[in-house]
């Protein structure tokens, strides 16, 4: 028996496979369009332009509930095997809270196109990354309080991995976005798809 054939193992899988999905194809959609430059270019750009947008939409709603079923279960996990201890519980409880609202940073996100409403959507990425990376935080808090009972020291290093994996990403996104935005490169940044050659 394969591994996501295990009870609900297929969850994070599923999550992985259909997120990525939703970026390459309304990536690919966007540049066989014309709507966006082929070389990098930025995510919520490739989700602008119909009939992109939808899709786009339409895929990250599906993400964030894949995304709420794996925390959901993860919680109810940690708590199966850890029920009488209450500083996991109280930290799982935590965890949830976290990951549910990134879940929904993923909904505003999708449903709130960039160039549209700009600011509705920065929020929603901030719940999602910022949010996210607090809840790979917790994660590897109490990955760190369950070994070496429930998990190895293997598991704790892995999501420690990804948790400052994730966080340099965030930095790199928001360093680039203010030096971006700063002025430097010219006004209406926000609309803007398109590059010319000519341009700094």
């Amino acid at each position: 028996m394969w591994w996501f054939q295990q009870g609900l193992s297929f969850l994070p899988a599923a999550l992985v496979v259909w997120s990525a999905a939703s970026f390459v194809f309304s990536y690919i959609t966007a540049i066989v369009l014309h709507h966006v430059d082929p070389l990098v270019p930025y995510i919520s750009d490739t989700g602008t332009i119909p009939p992109e947008r939808c899709l786009f939409g339409i895929m990250l709603n599906i993400s964030a509930f894949l995304g709420m079923a794996t925390m959901y279960v993860r919680y109810k996990q940690v708590y199966a095997l850890n029920p009488e201890k209450p500083k996991i519980i109280k930290l799982n409880k935590i965890a949830l809270t976290l990951g549910l609202m990134s879940c929904f940073g993923l909904c505003i996100i999708a449903n709130f196109q960039k160039c549209i409403l700009y600011y509705i959507h920065v929020v929603g990425a901030c719940l999602t990354f910022g949010v996210g990376a607090i809840y790979l935080l917790v994660q590897t808090v109490l990955s760190y309080l369950m070994q070496p009972e429930l998990h190895s020291k293997d598991i704790f290093w892995i999501r420690l991995t990804v948790f400052l994996w994730c966080c340099s990403s965030i930095v790199s996104m928001f360093v680039s976005s203010v030096v971006l935005y700063s002025g430097l490169y010219g006004m209406n940044l926000v609309q803007k798809l398109h590059w010319n050659p000519q341009e700094k």
